[in-house]
């Protein structure tokens, strides 16, 4: 009967065995499909680590087109600031007016010599 008892014992420790093997793969699985999400799914570590810099690009990016921007806004006020100054230059020192205007100007009292007439 030893030996029956001793087969069954052996038996009954291999089952244990392979219910802790079987317990500890299983453990294993879900702690790998829990873990799926977290690093490869949509919104995973790998995927907000990618956005992230991906936005960092962009932002980078954004500041040098702004700094272009303001560059090209500042020559551009300079050029219509520029061409302002040249006609009210020519106006006053060669007395040029456009086709469709007329050029007034206004000289006060004290500048203009007394006895003489502006011509």
């Amino acid at each position: 009967m030893r030996s029956a008892s001793a087969a069954d014992h052996t038996a009954a420790r291999l089952v244990a065995h392979i219910r802790r093997q079987g317990l500890t793969w299983v453990l294993a699985a879900a702690i790998v499909l829990l873990q799926y999400p977290l690093w490869l799914g949509e919104g995973g570590w790998l995927k907000v680590r990618e956005s992230a810099h991906r936005i960092d690009t962009q932002q980078a990016l954004n500041q040098r087109l702004q700094t272009r921007n303001a560059g090209l806004l500042a020559e551009l006020g300079d050029l219509k600031q520029g061409r302002d100054a040249i006609e009210e230059r020519a106006r006053n020192e060669l007395g040029m007016i456009a086709p469709d205007e007329w050029f007034v100007r206004v000289v006060s009292a004290h500048t203009v010599p007394s006895g003489k007439t502006n011509e």
